[in-house]
């Protein structure tokens, strides 16, 4: 469950990541001990304790962490660069903002805005951009500026440039909700920011069109949905969170969708929230979360 803005006031994440070694957690620790903090939550792992990767959570509260920052930003640069670990340091105080691309289908969208909207996501949504317009409603009435860029042809550039032109220097990272358009290499080098997609488990077994109809004539008994950062490899980018949903020889292709749905809504909510509760560290193509 998502802290309440006031439960974030003064509460600090700091993400530690790099070779494990003796000390690091001591290290950490007596930091933030100096720096007046207080730790609330400690996550670490490590791959492997001799010559390993290591990783570690923080989270800690600070009177006044505003003002302190740049000294504890500092004090990190100067203890932990000998160590050779690499760090990040946020103000949980301070919401993500998280723009939002969608297409047709409505229930991955309308779920991030309902939780939005009832303070589960730490977030803020400057915009949901579409290449249709049938959510545009239900969107404004949750009070969030929707936006209409067409895609339609082969070549998608002048699409791909508007939407660049809309997110430039607003966002945090991207949440395509079903957004039924594949997204170019070219996009993802100047978006500068993270982008996490949704998608039925079935791929690669059933790609393309009708995946449930094929399911169904397949049989299956399992379907799920896979979260994950969207990279240049298709579909293949390091998975954040995975469902799954027990299927039936009773249930139609229809019936197949709605449980696929009912799924993917939740695997998605639950990797938007760790992105933007800095839970998720990338190491190479997977993931780890706290």
């Amino acid at each position: 469950m998502a802290l309440h803005t006031e439960a974030r006031k003064d509460r600090a994440c700091l993400i530690v990541h790099g070779p494990d070694k003796p000390g690091i957690v001591a290290a950490v620790a007596a930091l933030v001990t100096r720096n007046q903090g207080n730790i609330v939550t400690l996550d670490q792992y490590s791959s492997d304790p001799t010559g390993g990767d290591f990783f570690q959570r923080v989270e800690f509260i600070r009177p006044d962490l505003a003002v302190a920052m740049p000294e504890i930003e500092g004090d990190l640069a100067a203890t932990l660069g000998p160590l050779g670990m690499q760090w990040t340091l946020t103000d949980l105080s301070v919401p993500k903002r998280m723009a939002i691309m969608a297409s047709t289908s409505d229930h991955c969208l309308l779920e991030l805005l309902w939780r939005h909207r009832r303070g589960e996501l730490p977030v803020t949504i400057p915009m949901v951009i579409s290449n249709h317009t049938n959510t545009a409603e239900d969107v404004r009435s949750f009070g969030i500026p929707f936006f209409h860029v067409p895609s339609a042809g082969p070549d998608k550039t002048a699409a791909e440039d508007e939407i660049l032109r809309l997110l430039a220097g607003n966002v945090d990272f991207v949440v395509l909700a079903r957004y039924m358009q594949i997204i170019s290499a070219d996009f993802l080098d100047r978006v500068g920011v993270p982008l996490i997609n949704i998608h039925h488990s079935f791929l690669p077994a059933f790609i393309g069109a009708a995946p449930y109809r094929k399911a169904k004539e397949r049989g299956v008994k399992l379907i799920g949905a896979t979260a994950h950062y969207v990279t240049k490899d298709l579909d293949e980018g390091p998975i954040i969170e995975q469902d799954v949903a027990r299927a039936t020889h009773a249930h139609t292709a229809a019936d197949l969708q709605a449980r696929g749905a009912y799924v993917e809504r939740a695997v998605l909510s639950r990797a938007v929230q760790w992105h933007a509760e800095d839970r998720v560290i990338r190491h190479g193509n997977q993931t780890i979360v706290f």
